[in-house]
């Protein structure tokens, strides 16, 4: 008979719950550690027809581990399965697993696409050196604002003349600079790592043919490319290029019932770091490129400007965009300014 089992994944041990015939026949607990979950099922649910676990960090883990040891794991949406498990009256690790066998019993769930390894290696550089970038500019701001403090006003700049117009203020100033300059030290740390970054960026990019086909378009550098092909992976993971807007929440949520139906904003689910990238390539396709880089996207783009403004231009531009970097990595052709990309 056909077994499902569900896991409910912590970071130091796993709740398992095995069902058959829509009756529990075992559940009980081991370490977090996939190899030795795969052996449990293998025990207790040798005809395992779904595994179960919901999204979180460790899901990327799991997922590739039991897949590789030929176990049929499947990783859900935890939203969608909180809303169900949280009509149990207890709420315990024991019942939450029981429920999520439940479910893959009943097959009532979202599956989540679990990215390769090497997806989620380029996304976390590319997250990490965000990160940095926050860091250093929450530094300069830091010291703008305490040296403010002491009449000591630092001219505009960025990089070496920040430092400079710093250390020129700080002349004389041995009590202040005792605090400020190991601030500044900790600023030009994270600049250098981030140089760093960005060279790791650059290198990664050139080696990607995906990377380098979308970078064919005006506005959109190393980190958006990297960031969208590490997303969808395959461009076979959409049957149409269009549900990539949809899934990168940039398409209007839309509530109907009886008589009301409207549209309201963006719905902004999926991948927030991407969805602002993409919104920033689109500002800048509708402020910055020059005529050279003209193209019908833009033309349409600042057509749509006048009529409804520069932000709502920018949302709507930045969905297009995703609907044709999709339709690109399908054909494997270069941008078209004409706009001859098909997107289906």
């Amino acid at each position: 008979m056909k077994q499902h089992v569900g896991l409910d994944v912590s970071l130091n041990e796993t709740a398992i719950s095995v069902r058959e015939d829509g009756i529990r026949t075992w559940r009980g607990k081991c370490s977090s550690d996939p190899g030795v979950v795969a052996e449990v099922i293998r025990r207790h649910a040798p005809q395992a027809e779904r595994v179960v676990f919901e999204s979180g960090p460790l899901a990327t883990w799991f997922y590739h581990t039991l897949t590789s040891a030929g176990i049929p794991a499947i990783c859900i949406e935890a939203r969608h399965a909180h809303k169900i498990l949280s009509e149990t009256l207890n709420k315990t690790d024991a019942n939450d697993a029981d429920g999520l066998a439940q479910l893959a019993e009943a097959g009532f769930y979202k599956e989540v696409r679990v990215k390769a390894f090497s997806s989620m290696l380029a996304r976390t550089l590319i997250a990490i050196r965000s990160q940095i970038v926050g860091i250093s500019i929450q530094l300069s701001n830091q010291i703008r604002g305490v040296m403010k403090t002491f009449g000591l006003i630092v001219p505009k700049g960025k990089g070496r003349a920040f430092e400079a117009n710093v250390r020129a203020l700080l002349d004389g100033r041995d009590d202040l600079a005792r605090i400020i300059l190991p601030l500044l030290g900790a600023w030009r740390d994270m600049r250098n790592h981030v140089a760093e970054f960005d060279r790791q960026l650059l290198a990664a990019a050139r080696k990607s043919r995906d990377a380098l086909l979308l970078m064919t378009i005006p506005g959109i550098g190393p980190v958006t490319a990297l960031s969208f092909a590490a997303a969808v992976e395959d461009p076979s993971n959409f049957r149409r290029s269009r549900s990539v807007g949809a899934w990168l929440g940039l398409t209007t949520r839309r509530y109907q019932s009886g008589e009301v139906d409207y549209n309201g904003h963006i719905s902004r689910r999926g991948d927030r770091h991407l969805r602002s990238l993409l919104y920033e390539a689109a500002t800048v396709m509708l402020t910055r490129n020059k005529l050279r880089n003209d193209s019908a996207l833009r033309t349409w783009g600042l057509a749509l400007r006048e009529r409804i403004g520069l932000k709502r231009a920018a949302v709507a531009v930045a969905r297009k965009l995703a609907v044709v970097m999709h339709s690109m990595l399908k054909a494997g052709e270069a941008f078209r300014p004409t706009g001859c990309n098909t997107a289906t």
